[in-house]
C-alpha cells in the first residue's frame, strides 16, 4: 500500500490544535512537506518545531482568521507567490456553539457560513492550479457526524456541516477528470477542547456531574470511548495518500460506531 507522501505539500487548517494538529504529525511522518494554517502565531509556531523535530523536512506556518475572508485570500495569495503550491488540502476548523436551531440568531448562521463553506472555496480555488499542474490533488474536509445524522442541540452545526459535504460531493465530480479526489471525515465524539466545552454545557444542563456527563456520551459509542485526535487523522492521512486514489465523493465516519445509519 503507497502511503508516501514525500514530494507533496499539504495545508492543514485549525493545525494549532487537536484534530488539525494530530493530522499535521501524520502527514509530515508519511513524508509531506506541511504548512500549517491557524489564527494563533504562538501555537502554531510551537507545532512547526515540533513537526521539524519529529519528522524533519521543511514545514511553515500561516496566521489566518477565517472570520476575515479577505485577509484569508492574501495570506494564501502571499504564499503561493513565493512559490509555494499544494497538492494537500485539509479543510478544518472550530465548530459552532451549541443550541437549538429555532433559538439560534441569523448572524450564528451567516458566521458559521463563513468559516466554513466560505473558506474552504476560497481556499480550493487557490490550491487548485498546484494540484492540476502536479497531477496530484486531495481535498479532506473534516466536518461532522451530523451529516448523516443530525445532531441534538447543535442546530447550526448540523446546518452548516450539511451545506460542506454537498459542496464537497459536487466539487468531487467536477475534479475526478484532473485526478483530484475530494472527500470528508466525519469526526464522532473526540478528545478535543470542544467535547470538553459539550461535556460541560450538559453537566451545567441537567445537573450532573462532568463525570456522569462523560459516561453517558460514551455509554451510546459501540467502542465505548471517545476517539483520540490522532485515530481522526490517520483517516485523514489515508485519504490524502496515493493508496486512496480511487475514492472519491464519500462521507467517512470516524465514530466509533455511533452513527446509527449507513
Amino acid at each position: 500500500m503507497n502511503l508516501n507522501l514525500t514530494d507533496q505539500h499539504a495545508l492543514v487548517c485549525g493545525s494549532s490544535d487537536g484534530i488539525g494538529k494530530a493530522a499535521a504529525h501524520e502527514l509530515a511522518r508519511m513524508g509531506a512537506r506541511v504548512t500549517l494554517l491557524a489564527r494563533n502565531a504562538q501555537k502554531l509556531a510551537a507545532v512547526q518545531k515540533e513537526l521539524s523535530t519529529s519528522h524533519g523536512q521543511k514545514h511553515q506556518y500561516l496566521v489566518a482568521d477565517f472570520d476575515d475572508p479577505i485577509a484569508l485570500e492574501a495570506t494564501l495569495n502571499q504564499s503561493l507567490q513565493k512559490g509555494n503550491a499544494y497538492t494537500i488540502l485539509i479543510n478544518n476548523t472550530g465548530g459552532p456553539p451549541a443550541g437549538p436551531a429555532h433559538e439560534a440568531d441569523v448572524e450564528e448562521y451567516v458566521t458559521a457560513f463563513r468559516r466554513h463553506l466560505l473558506a474552504n472555496q476560497i481556499l480550493t480555488k487557490l490550491v487548485l492550479p498546484g494540484m492540476k499542474k502536479a497531477g496530484y490533488g486531495r481535498i479532506v474536509n473534516v466536518i461532522s457526524t451530523s451529516v448523516k445524522a443530525p445532531l441534538p442541540n447543535l442546530g447550526v452545526s448540523n446546518t452548516v456541516r450539511g451545506a460542506v459535504a454537498n459542496w464537497a460531493k459536487t466539487l468531487s465530480r467536477e475534479l475526478g477528470p484532473f485526478g483530484i479526489t475530494v472527500n470528508n471525515v466525519l469526526p464522532g465524539a473526540t478528545e478535543t477542547g470542544r467535547l470538553t466545552n459539550i461535556i460541560e454545557n450538559k453537566a451545567q444542563k441537567t445537573g450532573i456531574s462532568q463525570e456522569e456527563a462523560s459516561r453517558a456520551m460514551t455509554a451510546q459509542i459501540p467502542l465505548q470511548r471517545f476517539a483520540a485526535p490522532e485515530e481522526v487523522a490517520n483517516a485523514i492521512a489515508f485519504l490524502a495518500a496515493p493508496a486512496a486514489a480511487y475514492i472519491s465523493g464519500v462521507n467517512l465516519p470516524v465514530d466509533g460506531g455511533r452513527t446509527p445509519n449507513l
